[in-house]
């Protein structure tokens, strides 16, 4: 029996092992950290990746958990909404015509418990370096070296795995920065008439704001040269200036990052396959990153099954270039735009946006589109 080891235990990661080991496959998950990521991180889960997660028997845990989001708006900054989606025009193409919002560290202890037992999962095994070993790969982890038939590099933007193959990663950093805070606040009630999805339109300051299971996040743009202890500190100001609550808003949690745009030019090199973050990265406007990503560990390690199983190994480059293309054509054509689109918006571009909401037909392209749907049908 083959062993294919994985490097990265969040939801990319586990998704991959639990393809695998649902069809027998020998699986070793290593992970750097002692334990599963508790940061929120990404939170928004897209149709065709809650089918996904039906088809592996975890959507209803995860279901319980999350929030169902039926809508999704664009605002006026201190006003009224431009235009409401419904996701229920989806209906006819989807078993889950919504978004669940629930944050990525959630769904990790799910994935982890439904593993069989032809899955193992090693924490505090940080991966150092890879190399080729005769007809598999010998993987070097702080815990020793591990050997196996065929690696999958899940461990995210700063991938160990790729930096071993020297694999390019080449794209371009946003100029500012994000800062995401959480808040224990109730937005509905100081917004009325929100959703729990909001792309907030402004000339000065664009923001989102987005409803978690255990929090509100609100989503600034920030200088890409200023302290970072400086934008923590004005943070209290730049909420108050969101909505007026009479008193400091109650902060859970506060985040400042870098936002970049980066594709490596191969999703296989040999016996190691690159998925997720380690592949390809975006900015976060519009939910793309994680759903992708899950969409690579899916399809990648189906492919991979199916090699084992005897399938030639076309079967997998295939899957390859295909997610490759996805990565580029559709999640990064797609937040780039959503990152567009709040900056560049004019009344000729509200008029629009007002008009697709009033149009079911429109309505359900663009939303296809805007949840990943669509790409699943790309081929390379």
């Amino acid at each position: 029996m083959s062993t294919v080891a994985i490097a990265g235990a969040g939801p990319v990661g586990l998704t991959a092992a639990l393809v695998l080991a649902r069809r027998g496959v020998d699986v070793v998950v290593l992970e750097q950290e002692p334990g599963l990521a508790a940061e929120s991180r990404a939170s928004t889960f897209h149709p065709p990746t809650l089918e996904m997660l039906r088809d592996l028997g975890v959507v209803d845990a995860l279901l319980r958990k999350g929030l169902v989001a039926e809508t999704f708006q664009y605002r006026e900054r201190g006003g009224d909404a431009i235009a409401t989606l419904n996701l229920e025009v989806l209906a006819d193409d989807t078993a889950f015509p919504y978004r669940v919002q629930c944050e990525q560290s959630k769904l990790t202890p799910i994935l982890l418990d439904a593993l069989p037992d032809t899955a193992e999962v090693r924490f505090s095994h940080a991966v150092s370096d890879v190399s080729p070993r005769g007809p598999g790969v010998a993987v070097t982890t702080s815990r020793g070296i591990v050997h196996c038939d065929w690696l999958i590099g899940a461990d995210g933007a700063h991938s160990a795995v790729r930096r071993s193959l020297g694999a390019d990663f080449t794209g371009t950093t946003y100029p500012e920065r994000f800062l995401v805070a959480s808040v224990a606040e109730d937005l509905t009630a100081a917004l009325p008439g929100i959703a729990p999805i909001n792309y907030v339109f402004d000339p000065h300051e664009w923001l989102v704001l987005l409803r978690t299971p255990d929090h509100w996040r609100v989503l600034l743009p920030t200088p890409g040269d200023t302290p970072d202890d400086h934008e923590l500190r004005r943070l209290p100001d730049r909420l108050t200036a969101v909505a007026d609550l009479g008193r400091p808003w109650r902060l859970a949690h506060a985040s400042l990052y870098r936002v970049h745009e980066r594709v490596t030019s191969h999703f296989r090199d040999g016996r190691v396959l690159l998925m997720g973050d380690a592949a390809h990265v975006n900015n976060p406007l519009g939910g793309l990153g994680m759903n992708s990503g899950i969409h690579d560990a899916v399809r990648m390690a189906t492919a991979l099954a199916e090699v084992l199983a005897g399938a030639p190994v076309g079967v997998l480059d295939q899957a390859a270039r295909t997610r490759r293309t996805v990565a580029v054509d559709h999640v990064q054509a797609a937040s780039r735009a959503n990152w567009a689109r709040l900056h560049g918006h004019d009344d000729e571009y509200r008029r629009q946006l007002r008009e697709l909401a009033a149009d079911p037909v429109a309505t359900r392209a663009y939303l296809r589109r805007a949840c990943l749907m669509d790409s699943l049908e790309t081929t390379a």
